[in-house]
Formats: structure tokens, C-alpha cells, sequence
């Protein structure tokens, strides 16, 4: 799966999200997402991973194998 196309799915469900995707294996099965979002303030870290599987809900059936989260608000990351 590309990663544009990963990226775009995550901005639709988080507008701001600031999105960084690091294909672990060359395969464009297996990722690493680190994610920066206001959305983010506030909710414990699971809260943060359901709605990034949320927004990828079709894609975690098939196209990605495994999906590893970083997520972050803007204050954490030090935007």
C-alpha cells in the first residue's frame, strides 16, 4: 500500500494530523506511523491508537499486515 494513500486516510479521519510513515520491510505491507495531532490532547494512548485504526479500518484487513503507532499532541513531539 502506498504511503500517500495511508497518510490521506489518517487526515481524513484527524485533519491536522502531521504524518510520517516508515516502511519496516520494503514490502509496503508492514509500517511505522508516527502521528502529531491536537485531536490527541487528552486521550490516553489506546483512545489514540483506536482512531488511527479507525481511519484505517479496510486498509488492517488486507493491504497492511502490521501497523506500528507513535502518536503524539503537538506539545509532545515539541512542534
Amino acid at each position: 500500500m502506498e504511503p500517500d494513500v495511508i497518510a490521506d486516510k489518517i487526515r481524513a479521519a484527524i485533519p491536522d494530523a502531521e504524518v510520517e510513515l516508515k516502511d519496516l520491510t520494503g514490502t509496503k505491507d508492514h509500517w511505522e506511523a508516527t502521528i502529531v495531532s491536537t485531536a490527541f490532547e487528552g486521550k490516553t494512548l489506546i483512545q489514540r491508537h483506536r482512531m488511527i485504526y479507525d481511519a484505517l479500518a479496510e486498509e488492517m484487513k488486507g493491504p497492511i499486515h502490521a501497523l506500528t503507532l507513535k502518536t503524539y499532541t503537538p506539545a509532545q513531539a515539541g512542534s
